[in-house]
């Protein structure tokens, strides 16, 4: 679906646009549900299954963004205030997908 060339040129950066599934989210997911750790690519090639090849330049277009970090060969989630809201999400989920709440 187009947009607009004014919200093109204007367009809000206020919310993350990741559908669900693709590598950035993929990525984005792995390391915001490890908030407290850095990993290598090749950590975060095993810990996602995304082609080896193709974790560096993910990485490096999320650093871009702001919404991933990295220092010599570690990387980490970011500290943009949007990620806030998706790593609630993804804590959410994998609670949810663990709670024993209908185990007997």
């Amino acid at each position: 679906m187009p947009i607009s060339i004014d919200r093109f040129e204007n367009g809000c950066d206020e919310a993350l646009d990741l559908e669900a599934g693709t590598q950035p989210y993929l990525i984005l997911e792995f390391l915001a549900s490890n908030a407290d750790q850095a990993f290598t690519q090749t950590e975060i090639h095993d810990a996602t299954g995304i082609n080896r090849g193709s974790v560096g330049a993910v990485l490096s277009r999320l650093e871009d963004r702001g919404l991933v970090r990295h220092r010599g060969r570690y990387w980490a989630i970011g500290e943009d205030d949007r990620l806030a809201s998706f790593a609630a999400q993804v804590g959410a989920s994998s609670v949810s997908a663990t709670d024993d709440f209908y185990e007997e």
